[in-house]
């Protein structure tokens, strides 16, 4: 958010930018996904079921790059068709999503701590 914010308000040129964010674009992916797997073998459905579009959209999103871009930030396309302003849009619900699921995550360790 911060990166996107800097190319916004022109601090910073658009290729930095995209190579910053790209290089988190992987990591994020695998991240995601072995989250979802591990929730799905340990038979927590029901945040197994709140991951999975979140990972189905990080992977469809990494498959979609058309060949020729950087990766899923492009400099010679950020700032047309508003991708500037739809990639902030993710990336505040995205932040939204991890702060909901570390809450998540907390309750449920503290809740399994007090059980024992």
């Amino acid at each position: 958010i911060i990166t996107l914010s800097d190319l916004e308000c022109d601090y910073i040129n658009a290729r930095s930018c995209c190579s910053k964010l790209n290089k988190w674009v992987v990591p994020e992916v695998i991240g995601h996904a072995v989250v979802t797997v591990l929730m799905l073998i340990s038979l927590h459905w029901f945040i197994f079921l709140l991951n999975l579009p979140v990972a189905t959209w990080n992977i469809y999103r990494y498959i979609m790059v058309p060949s020729g871009n950087m990766g899923v930030f492009d400099p010679t396309e950020i700032h047309n068709r508003g991708q500037l302003k739809s990639h902030m849009k993710e990336a505040m619900i995205k932040l939204g999503f991890h702060l909901l699921c570390f809450f998540m995550y907390l309750y449920r360790l503290v809740s399994k701590v007090a059980q024992k």
